[in-house]
């Protein structure tokens, strides 16, 4: 089960890693350890989120997963 959508989203932008971690201001790294499911700081999120062309509104379509 995916942790969350940042790939699938990424990849219906035609957006490369590089170009999302730009954009994000994270390393590539960090994109590839968050697509992976790995769990990640509340501003990364916030960052991935606005990079990717969304609101922080649509947190819940990127990171689906409720933590807690």
């Amino acid at each position: 089960m995916e942790k969350n959508q940042v790939k699938k989203i990424r990849e219906s932008l035609l957006m490369s890693k590089a170009e999302l971690a730009r954009k994000a201001g994270v390393s590539p790294l960090t994109v590839d350890r968050i697509e992976s499911g790995a769990a990640c700081r509340m501003a990364t999120k916030r960052k991935i989120i606005l990079a990717l062309g969304l609101s922080l509104g649509d947190r819940e379509k990127v990171f689906p997963e409720h933590e807690g």
